[in-house]
Formats: structure tokens, sequence, C-alpha cells
């Protein structure tokens, strides 16, 4: 069990160099050796706080994470959808290039791919989940509703293929009308 000397403090300014380092030279060319000359700390350090790099960016990410999806309770699907993009207070945007690039570099880093779908993912997958369960629960959406195991798809794919198709960042006034004009009517409503 790794024992925490870092202040909660110190730790979130250790995940905020992480985030820009990995923004500036990628996953695969970021180092530890790096990492703890960036934040002015030894690697002992980070490997008492940390089993490695793919762990110490999954937590990084989630640190950076705006709210959990599961506390957004608005009373409607709708309104619970348009806060998680207000929330998300422009996060979305400054870091959509980089967790393509890190999409790409789970595909030959299969231990960031685990840290990523334990720390991050899972946890978002979750908290949707949770979403749309309430949204069932207030009778609002069908439980047998085709489209509702495609929302984490629909989201995801919006997340990608937005900046391929317009060449621009992906940013709250798309999401709004892209969760209104598809992901809300794929669900019937």
């Amino acid at each position: 069990m790794r024992r925490s000397r870092l202040t909660p403090e110190r730790e979130a300014e250790l995940y905020e160099a992480v985030l820009v380092l990995l923004r500036e030279v990628g996953y695969d060319a970021m180092t530890m050796d790096a990492i703890a000359t960036r934040t002015h700390c030894s690697k002992a350090t980070l490997y008492r706080q940390w089993t490695g790099k793919p762990e110490l960016v999954a937590k990084a990410l989630r640190h950076n994470k705006a709210v959990d999806l599961a506390d957004i309770d608005t009373g409607s699907l709708r309104g619970d959808f348009h806060e998680m993009v207000r929330m998300d207070n422009g996060r979305l945007e400054k870091d959509s290039a980089l967790m393509r690039g890190l999409i790409h570099a789970v595909n030959s880093n299969p231990d960031l791919l685990e840290a990523l779908r334990h720390l991050l993912i899972d946890p978002e997958l979750t908290g949707l989940d949770a979403l749309l369960r309430r949204a069932v629960g207030r009778a609002e959406l069908r439980a047998d509703t085709p489209a509702l195991e495609y929302v984490p798809h629909m989201l995801i794919g919006a997340f990608f293929a937005h900046p391929l198709t317009e060449a621009q960042p992906i940013g709250p006034p798309f999401l709004r009308r892209y969760i209104d004009a598809v992901v809300l009517p794929a669900l019937g409503l």
C-alpha cells in the first residue's frame, strides 16, 4: 500500500504538469524522467505514488474532470446533458487533441488502455448510465429504447468526428446542438 506524502495541492500541481507535458510531447515521448524534471520531484516519489506512467496519466486526466456525471440531476435528460456540457467549462475543447493522441497511444500501450479504462472511461460510463437510468425511472425514456445502449458511442463519435469534419476542436455550442439534434431524437425525445 502506498503512503501519500503529497498534499492535495501538490498532487493537483503534479497532475497539471503531467497534462501540460503530455500536450507538448505526446504520450509515447513523455517519460517519467521528464515528468520528474518538470515537476521538480524525484522519480522515486513518482513511483511511490503511482505504479508508472499509464496510471499517472489516467489519474491526471481523472483529476482534471470537472464533475462526476452521476452527480448531475436537473430533472430531465436534456437538462442533464446540457449541464454536463456546461460544467465541462472548456476542458473538452482544450483537451480534444490530447485525447485523440491518447487513443492512438493505446494501440501500442495496453497498460495505458487498462489504466484509462479503469480510472477514466469506466467511471464516465457509470456516470452516464446513472443519468440514463434516472431518465428511465422518471418515465422520460423507455428502458427498451434501442438507441439507449449506443449513447456513449454517439457522444464519443461526435468527439472524434467533429474535429475531422469541421477542422476545429469540439466545443459546447456544437455539443448542445448535437445532443438536441442527434442524441435526444435517437432516444425518442
